[in-house]
């Protein structure tokens, strides 16, 4: 007589499927290497934010290819004139602006320069370096942030005066090579970006502070460095309050020279928007050339944090 015993079943141990996202038939769940997929809506929002940031500019291209009845209009010439290479020309006379752009030039690199050397090594030596009141300094230069720019316009004017600068480009330049928002944008990064084990390993293999800057540092503060460089570089092109205060009409930057277009009684807007036209478009070159290396660095940025 042969028995049978009974077959025991074993558990199935396989993890039950993760529920789909919140919504309908699970449309919003997302695996691994998949993007999400924009609606209607999206691209609606995208198109108005566009159209907002463009207009600004296609106005300015408008203006400034009309003349002045043309402008103050009812209504205002939608679509771009015949007058526009006379404008410029009218604008880039008037105001000098070639001297203008090249003092420019000069004004916001050194400021850009300055800034990104300077605003990293503060950042490092506060992210990552141990020292006797390191925190109390960070807060005095977060402090300053809160101060008004124009409480120090009349000492600052004084300071220059004493030095002999007044009308100078060195005292546009000088007075903000280092910043701290700079300070702060930097040492915040350089927290997540660059590990202590790092640092300690570069010490280890016997490199001095100053190669643990270039070769370690440096490198891993590059995509900050990209995005504040192009914030301090788009501040310094704009800045029109103190160059304005500190440089005379013979030596102007490019805000300064628009502002003497529009200085007269009847300023012609056309010539107006012309100039500014004219001083739009480095900034467009810039963000052409380095728009790349920009975005990198802001999306790095974004990962990292």
């Amino acid at each position: 007589m042969t028995t049978t015993s009974p077959t025991k079943t074993v558990p199935d141990l396989a993890p039950a499927p993760l529920p789909a996202a919140p919504g309908k038939g699970g449309r919003f769940k997302i695996g691994a290497g998949q993007q999400l997929r924009g609606g209607p809506f999206t691209y609606i929002a995208l198109i108005v934010v566009g159209l907002g940031s463009v207009l600004p500019l296609y106005w300015t291209l408008v203006a400034a290819s009309h003349d002045q009845a043309r402008v103050l209009d009812s209504p205002p010439p939608l679509v771009p004139g015949g007058r526009l290479w006379h404008n410029l020309q009218a604008a880039w006379e008037q105001a000098n602006l070639a001297k203008a752009i090249v003092n420019t030039v000069i004004v916001a690199g050194c400021i850009t320069a300055a800034t990104l050397f300077f605003c990293t090594l503060a950042g490092y030596a506060f992210a990552k370096m141990r020292f006797r009141g390191r925190g109390a300094l960070m807060t005095a230069v977060i402090a300053t942030l809160t101060i008004p720019p124009q409480l120090s316009v009349v000492p600052l004017y004084m300071m220059m005066s004493d030095i002999g600068w007044n009308g100078k480009l060195e005292s546009v330049i000088f007075p903000t090579l280092v910043g701290a928002f700079g300070v702060f944008f930097m040492r915040q990064y350089l927290l997540e970006a660059l590990p202590y084990e790092l640092i300690e390993a570069a010490k280890v293999d016997g490199a001095s502070n100053i190669r643990i800057v270039w070769n370690v540092v440096l490198p891993a503060a590059r995509p900050a460095m990209m995005v504040l460089g192009m914030l301090t570089f788009v501040q310094a092109w704009n800045d029109f309050f103190w160059p304005f205060l500190a440089l005379d009409q013979e030596n102007p930057t490019i805000q300064v020279a628009l502002g003497q277009l529009s200085a007269s009684y009847t300023p012609d807007q056309s010539i107006v928007m012309a100039g500014a036209l004219i001083s739009t478009l480095p900034l467009l070159l810039v963000f052409v050339i380095f728009g790349k290396q920009i975005v990198g660095g802001i999306m790095a940025g974004a990962v990292k944090g």
